[in-house]
């Protein structure tokens, strides 16, 4: 990958992290965890309470896993799955656009879908982990288990 392409990606990663951080924290401080709740309850979300703790969890660490760009292929998953859910449950009866639309929340599932296919890029704490020239993350120094020593 080249410089400027692993730049584009730790550029969305960051920003797509602040945005889940922000977002986590507001149902977290602001909302709380039985409001969060309440409001899921209301979208008909099953389990409301575990959906509440689960996407606040997933939004927050997530989102500092995406800004150190620390387990990106793994953690982009269930982002991406939470902002099916938001788009799917929550934001499809309001249209396309924002702020009650569902181009906000697609955004983040298309991004979050994205880095789950590309990884973090060079800028991040899982270039420096795992070796980026093998296709299954391997420690850096350490034969992949895909290849020969």
């Amino acid at each position: 990958m080249d410089r400027s392409s692993s730049i584009g990606i730790a550029l969305i990663r960051a920003i797509v992290g602040v945005v889940f951080v922000a977002h986590g924290a507001q149902k977290l401080l602001v909302m709380g965890v039985d409001g969060t709740a309440g409001f899921m309850a209301s979208q008909h979300i099953p389990l409301p309470l575990v959906s509440a703790v689960l996407v606040i969890a997933t939004e927050l660490i997530g989102g500092l896993a995406l800004i150190a760009g620390f387990g990106t292929r793994f953690i982009a998953w269930p982002l991406a799955f939470a902002m099916l859910v938001a788009v799917g449950m929550v934001h499809l009866g309001g249209g396309f656009f924002a702020p009650a639309g569902f181009e906000y929340p697609l955004t983040l599932l298309v991004a979050s879908i994205g880095l789950g296919l590309t990884g973090s890029g060079a800028f991040a704490i899982d270039s420096l982990l795992f070796n980026r020239g093998t296709s299954s993350p391997s420690l850096a120094g350490t034969p992949s288990l895909g290849r020969a020593a």
